[in-house]
């Protein structure tokens, strides 16, 4: 296993039907002005709502809310919500929703403190949090993008047509993340599907680079191959609490950043979907979706060891009288036929991109060098034609 890196992660998680009563325990540490974060508003249809907003009452917490949260949270969003955050003098901030919510409230702690524009700050010039962060708190209701476990925070500025992710150090992480699969029940299907190929897409990501023995390849198998077998029965049967919690487990640590370990990792096909979804404001995960086949078509040749042992030993591949490559492309085709049983969109033009505005996603990518290979803005292009409807 190559590589120098140290591990830390100071989350905590409380798993499981039971989680949300340790709420008022996790809060005693922190202040009595509570911010709580959310969404559209499902958490009040389905009951989470009154259940956080009891327990917080309960214990003398005083509430203030940052509501209408949406998928691709924008800078302007973010604004509004500091000055919330800052007219209140907010000591906590609870995220209640899935990770869009959980981004945009790392997102605020950041800012909150800061001296300065935060977009220019953490997003153009990537730069680190030199003021006191709020903390932040997690109440998980929708998986996929690991928020709950990392010091992760995407973005959208509408204006400027960039989606772009600030990974923050460890420091940013929620404090504790409160994971009951049940409060998963009501997102609907297509999100779901969405979130299961956003977390497997998180694996591939850090997957596909480095072609030696690593130790945290073999646990990234194992994390694929739940995922596709809990999706399967998840996607027949939304309500069972099994193949739910599963998914929900193997998201968080598809992306708490213990498997990319040993690696130097991809991301390529998240900046490629990150830019569609600045254009399109398309779901984050079916723009993953619709552009990996493409581009692990389009890169397969430069790392055919590594496609190798992905088609056996997690889509267990026959390698009889069949060349490696063979073996490596049969096991992209596997892939595809499962995003295509569980329903992922597949091509890019279902999202939107139409031939008007593919230079605004080609542009909007962001390129570092990755993987097995580096792009070029030329790649990019033809990797996203090539996601396009035939």
């Amino acid at each position: 296993m190559l590589g120098n890196f140290t591990y830390w992660n100071p989350t905590k998680l409380i798993f499981g039907k039971e989680s949300l009563n340790s709420l008022a325990d996790e809060l005693k540490p922190y202040g009595n002005r509570i911010l709580l974060v959310y969404g559209g508003g499902s958490i009040k249809k389905n009951g989470i709502y009154d259940s956080v907003m009891k327990i917080l009452k309960d214990n003398g917490k005083e509430v203030f809310e940052d509501a209408g949260v949406m998928p691709n949270p924008t800078y302007k969003k973010l604004l509004g919500g500091i000055k919330i955050a800052r007219e209140n003098k907010i000591d906590f901030i609870l995220a209640v929703g899935g990770g869009s919510v959980v981004d945009y409230s790392k997102a605020l702690s950041a800012s909150i403190n800061l001296e300065g524009d935060p977009w220019e700050h953490y997003y153009e010039k990537q730069e680190e949090c030199e003021c006191l962060p709020v903390p932040v708190g997690c109440i998980l209701t929708m998986v996929g993008t690991g928020s709950e476990m990392n010091g992760g925070a995407v973005i959208t500025n509408s204006d400027k047509k960039l989606k772009i992710g600030k990974v923050f150090g460890a420091y940013m992480n929620p404090k504790f993340s409160i994971l009951n699969p049940e409060f998963t029940y009501s997102v609907p299907q297509y999100q779901m599907i969405a979130g299961i190929y956003d977390a497997f897409n998180h694996i591939c990501e850090q997957y596909f680079s480095d072609g030696d023995d690593c130790a945290s390849d073999y646990i990234m198998e194992g994390l694929m191959r739940s995922l596709i077998h809990s999706s399967l029965v998840a996607t027949k049967d939304p309500l069972n609490y099994e193949a739910r919690s599963n998914i929900m487990w193997d998201a968080t640590w598809a992306l708490n950043t213990l498997v990319g370990k040993g690696k130097t990792e991809d991301w390529m096909v998240h900046m490629i979907g990150q830019a569609i979804g600045a254009v399109t404001n398309a779901t984050h995960g079916m723009t993953l979706s619709a552009v990996s086949i493409a581009y692990y078509n389009y890169v397969l040749k430069f790392g055919i060891p590594q496609f190798k042992k992905f088609a056996l030993n997690v889509w267990n591949v026959d390698p009889k009288n069949k060349t490696d490559e063979e073996i490596a492309k049969e096991g992209i085709s596997c892939m595809k036929n499962w995003m295509e049983e569980i329903g992922l969109v597949m091509d890019v033009t279902t999202l939107g991109v139409t031939k008007d505005n593919l230079e605004d996603c080609v542009n909007a990518t962001i390129i570092f060098p990755a993987g097995f290979t580096s792009l070029t803005k030329d790649d990019v292009r033809n990797i996203i034609v090539n996601s396009m409807k035939k």
